[in-house]
Formats: structure tokens, sequence, C-alpha cells
């Protein structure tokens, strides 16, 4: 059984005695610009080979070779993502093809260049890590669709450590994934220190530590993250979403709310970006991050700014895109900003629409959602939420309409904190599960992620950016929570993400079943959902 993912786009049989991965394995790169991937591969590799995993400088003629080279042959050539924006800002997508054949004494990975050659690479642990005794010859062949295949992970609400954080970046790059976005700052909390505000990160007393990352743990970040060719986008979600600033900075005026609302609606009031005083702040604090960041993105948030009126929120938007650009990086933004106008350059996260919100129209609706009700949903509540969210049915379309590109990450499918379905939960999980995940969210099966198609959004090709998953962390009280959330999910995303179709469930289901082990071996809790037939 060939359990990897994403499944590759092609597969050959092979002759031979079928390869045992009983080892001893040596890690062994034939060209000098493979040198830093193969010791990066040693470190993924030692959770799941241990002692079978030779140290570097030693040699052992019985032991099997995970051989990283590159790809001369005269079919070999170079094969970029043919849909969407590069993450790490080059005018072309890295090529990441890889080929990857298994013989009686090894695994030789091939590519053009060192991304392509770690995707092969990590091809070949989760062959290794999810096959019990031998892998039968073959050789597989591979290249991504979207050039943009990420994560969003929110440490402003549900805290990671960094260790926990470089934990994910290694899950990440097991499935290919090439981005982490993280949720910096919301009304929880402000997770990044920054030189010219320490009042952002201070104490609140001195039994009260802000939990954060300091400058040098979000460097660090950064680099163990580019080891294994994912680039972190940092959020820091304004004119919203600002609490934990408003409280380091109490002084900022809000911004001019709409008729009738002023100091009646229960949200922080979003930042006037036209006050000179809260412009010069945000300059200051956007420069920093830019400063911090060695990737090209950065996300100004522009999602949920309620409170605020059009005209100001159209002010803030296109301030915060121009302090990012006037600090050398690109800004990305959640597709509410798309009404600020959208340029060629810009680019929207598609997260919503009011037809994906799957919301009741009547009371008797209402009565047959036990998941509304139990977060408190009324009748006249879920009017007066489509009546917000309206404006978003037309998101895409102004996108679109302006040249811009579409981050792919709709609510319906890709918001991993949607609980889960309970007839799919082992007992043994069903008080755990019950309290995860976004309350007003109608719980779906493991299935329902994997039966995502991007095509179904009617996107040209030339506007799409990317797709990325999201794990919001309202509900996350741990590690364990999290990756609950995540797995099996997650994979499934990462399929669709390098592909670009949505994977046969048959098949899907078959292998996710094999990579229970793979978890296991890197002590990631997930949910054991009864669709698939744990190995």
């Amino acid at each position: 059984m060939n359990a990897v993912i994403p499944g590759p786009a092609r597969r050959t049989p092979g002759t031979g005695e079928d390869l045992s991965v009983k080892g001893p394995w040596r890690i062994h790169a034939t060209d000098a610009r493979f040198s830093a991937v193969a010791d990066t591969v040693r470190a993924l590799l030692e959770p799941h080979l241990g002692d079978r995993l030779l140290p570097p400088d030693a040699f052992d003629s019985a032991a099997s070779a995970l051989t990283l080279t590159p790809d001369h042959t005269p079919e070999a050539r170079r094969r970029r993502p043919s849909v969407g924006v590069s993450p790490a800002g080059l005018t072309e997508p890295a090529d990441e093809s890889y080929r990857l054949t298994v013989a009686e004494y090894g695994i030789t990975c091939r590519a053009a260049t060192p991304e392509g050659v770690f995707r092969a690479a990590v091809t070949a642990l989760q062959m290794l890590t999810t096959s019990v005794a031998t892998i039968p010859c073959q050789e597989l062949s591979d290249a991504p669709r979207f050039a943009w295949r990420g994560l969003m992970l929110d440490p402003a609400r549900g805290w990671l450590t960094a260790e926990e954080v470089r934990r994910l970046v290694d899950l990440a790059a097991l499935y290919k994934l090439n981005v982490l976005h993280l949720h910096l700052t919301d009304n929880e909390g402000w997770r990044l220190q920054l030189p010219g505000f320490p009042e952002l990160t201070a104490p609140r007393s001195a039994d009260t530590p802000r939990e954060h990352y300091t400058t040098e743990e979000y460097r660090a970040l950064q680099q163990y993250a580019a080891e294994r060719f994912i680039t972190l986008v940092p959020e820091i979600d304004l004119p919203g979403h600002c609490a934990a600033l408003r409280e380091a900075m109490p002084q900022l005026p809000a911004a001019p709310a709409p008729q009738g609302l002023a100091d009646r609606y229960p949200f922080v009031p979003p930042l006037d970006l036209t006050d000179p005083r809260t412009r010069e702040t945000v300059a200051a604090v956007l420069d920093d991050v830019c400063r911090l960041t060695d990737g090209p993105f950065v996300h100004i948030g522009g999602d949920e700014a309620i409170g605020m009126t059009a005209d100001s929120f159209v002010v803030a938007v296109r301030e915060l895109r121009s302090l990012v650009r006037t600090s050398g990086k690109r800004p990305l933004a959640w597709q509410e900003s798309s009404r600020a106008g959208i340029a060629p350059d810009d680019i929207a996260q598609y997260w919503v629409d009011v037809p994906m919100m799957d919301l009741p129209d009547t009371e008797e609706e209402l009565a047959t959602r036990p998941d509304l009700l139990a977060a408190g949903h009324t009748l006249e509540f879920t009017k007066a939420l489509k009546a917000f969210f309206a404006p978003t049915d037309h998101d895409l379309a102004r996108v679109i309409e302006g040249g811009g590109r579409i981050l792919l990450s709709p609510q319906s499918h890709l918001y991993l904190d949607r609980p889960y379905a309970p007839d799919v939960v082992p007992g043994h999980q069903n008080e755990t599960v019950a309290r995860l995940g976004f309350r007003a969210y109608r719980p779906r099966d493991v299935r329902h992620t994997a039966t995502w198609d991007p095509a179904t959004h009617h996107i040209p090709d030339e506007h799409i950016a990317g797709v990325e998953a999201t794990l919001f962390g309202e509900s996350i009280e741990s590690f364990a929570d999290l990756t609950l959330l995540l797995l099996p999910r997650m994979a499934s995303v990462a399929h669709t993400a390098w592909s670009g179709n949505r994977p046969d469930w048959e098949d899907h289901r078959t292998r996710l079943a094999h990579h229970a082990r793979l978890w296991e071996n890197l002590g990631l809790t997930y949910m054991a959902s009864s669709e698939i037939p744990w190995a």
C-alpha cells in the first residue's frame, strides 16, 4: 500500500525485491546544494527511525540509503506550480517537482532544486513511517498545483509556545505545506515583542506575565521554518480586533461609528486611522513588524471591523496597506478589505459569505440546530448576522474586477475549528471533542473537509493566490486540543492544496489510516474518527 499524502500524481511499479524499512538507514546528499536539506531531513526522520538512523558520519555497508541527488535525466524539466502566488516573494514560484525511486537498496530522491528534493524526501519519510515491513519497488513523480499552501494558527487566543510552533512547522512540512500564517494579535492578546513598544507585551503585574514571542524567538522560528521551505507570515489584525492594543495604549480614539451605534455596540471600538497620533503609532508598530519579518508578506487583518463607518473602514485599510508597503513588505488582508478597493498587487483572503454561514431563516429551522441553540443564537441574532455579513456575498467579485488575487480559506470546509460531528467521534474522546470548536458552526465529519473542491468557487486561475486552512483558538486550552482539531483534517486540505483536486474519499481514508503511526511517533493527539479504518 502506498499511503503517501498528498497522493502522488504518477506512480510506476518497479521490479526487484521489496525494500525493507527496518534499516539501518543513512542519508546521503550527492550534491553540496542538498547538504543542508539532508541535515533537515535527518532531524525530521529521527522521531520515526530512532536507532535505525545512522549518525551523519557513520557508514554501514548493509545500510539502506536515502539519497538526495540532482535530476539530470534528459526528460527532467522544471515544473513550477501552475496557479498562485509564491509565498517566498519570487516572481515565479520555485520548482518543487520531484521524482522518487524505491529500489532494493534504498530510496533515491531526485529534483532540480533543494525545494524539490525536500518534497521528495518527506514523501520518503511518509513511506518509511506508514509501511509496516517493506515498500514495493516503484517510481513516483509529482509537482504542486498551487504555489501557496498554508496553515493559519492563532496563538493570540490559543497560546502556543515557540517549541509547540516548531512541532507544527515539522508537521506542516511533512504534508508539503509551505506557509505558516500566525494570527499574532487579537482582542485576547498581543503575542509579538516589538522593540519600539515594550508596553504591548509588558507583564500586567509581577504575577501575571503576558505570553508572547520575544524578538529572538520570532527570528528563530522564521529560520526554523525556512529550513523546511516554509514561509512565516505574521498577522497584525487591525483596525478591529484591537483590544490588546487598546489596553496598552488607551489614549487612541475610536473610529467614527455608524449613526445610532455609538456607545451601544458590545465590541471593542476599531482604530481611527485618520487620527494623526493613531496613524503614527500604527505606522511605527507595522514598521517594527516588517523589520523583524524575513518573508515578503505581512497580514494586516481587516476582518469584522464592527462599529466603524464604511468610509472610515476604507481609509483604514488603504492606510494599513500603504504603511506595510512603505516598510518594504507586501500586504495581505481578509476579504473585507476588498471594499476599500483592489489593485492587481492586492491579495484578499476569502473566508465567508452568507450561504456558507448556513444560518436558519425561521424559528422552525433554528429549532433543528442544536449547535446554534447551544451557542445562544436567536432568530433575531441570526438575521442580524446575515445583515452584517451581506456584503461578503460580493467580495469575490470585487477582487476579480479589481484584478487582485484570492487566497482560498472558505469557512465551510477549511476552518478546522469547526466541531466534529458527534456520530464519528469514538467514545473515549467524546468529552474532549464536545468542548472543542467554534459552537456557531454546524458540526461536520472528516469526510466533509475532504470533499472541498477549489473549482466549486469558479475563480479564474489568474486570480487565485493559493489555499490556506485556518485554525482559530477560542476553544483551545492545550496543545493536544489544537492537534485534535487539526488531525486528521489537515492532511485532506494538504492533498487538495498540492494536487488542486479533492481526494477520492475511499482511497484517501485508507491512506489516512496508516498516518496514525506517524502522528503517534511525533506525540500528537488526533481525532480517531470512525470513518477511517485505522491500521
